[in-house]
């Protein structure tokens, strides 16, 4: 068994030393300054404090930790708009918030980091190797979400962002870029897109859904003027 404080230790484990092995972007780096602008007002989700950071590597994707870590990778922010971004940042928020993002890690630690007998003794979490860390991360990026819980997790993005004063348009112009992407990738089967597309599925119902719920409440589409698309 894990306790609540023996996960949050291995989860700051994992999130340094992804820190550790990704170049992060410094303070004055654009893309940065283009995140923090971007988040400003985002501060915490169900009671945990949210921060930011942008790596600079060639994959293409975003993701959250249960603490709040919310990492977004700059060959996304090279082909998403603010809108865009705001839509995916909104709704990984949203598996924090419903906790989706930690029982992924619970299930990903005891089935890759600790499944050769690693385990916490006497209350005292035992530290993981590179290797371990290593599978931690892949077995992570393979964790597939219900529909349910994308649907949750949608609606929960939604009202996030527009409780923050940004636009909920973005939940469903960040699946419109999402289903662009995944068209243009093709039959690329190795693509480094497939990752993020096994977390996004039936994307065709959840625009339909975001549409609707933005219509219905007479928000208005935003204009985009971002050049980073």
């Amino acid at each position: 068994t894990l306790t609540d404080e023996q996960m949050a230790a291995y989860v700051k484990e994992y999130i340094d030393w992804m820190d550790k092995h990704n170049q992060v972007c410094a303070d004055d780096d654009p893309y940065t300054i283009r995140l923090k602008k971007l988040t400003e007002g985002l501060k915490e989700v169900e009671g945990i404090p949210l921060n930011f950071k942008v790596y600079y590597v060639i994959d293409v994707n975003a993701f959250a930790c249960a603490d709040g870590s919310v990492r977004v990778f700059s060959s996304l922010m090279d082909i998403m708009s603010d809108e865009e971004l705001l839509g995916v940042i909104g709704h990984e928020v949203g598996h924090v918030a419903h906790k989706d993002s930690k029982k992924a890690f619970r299930t990903a630690l005891l089935t890759s980091a600790l499944k050769d007998g690693v385990s916490s003794q006497g209350g005292k979490v035992a530290a993981l190797t590179d290797s371990q860390l290593g599978d931690l991360g892949e077995a992570l990026v393979q964790a597939n979400y219900s529909q349910k819980q994308e649907r949750d997790a949608d609606d929960y993005g939604y009202e996030f962002l527009k409780k923050a004063g940004k636009n909920p348009w973005a939940m469903a112009l960040s699946f419109h870029r999402l289903k662009q992407m995944q068209e243009e990738a093709g039959a690329k089967k190795n693509s480094k897109l497939n990752q993020l597309f096994s977390t996004h599925p039936d994307l065709d119902s959840r625009i339909k859904r975001m549409e609707e719920r933005t219509t219905t409440e007479g928000i208005q589409k935003p204009v985009d003027t971002t050049e980073n698309k």
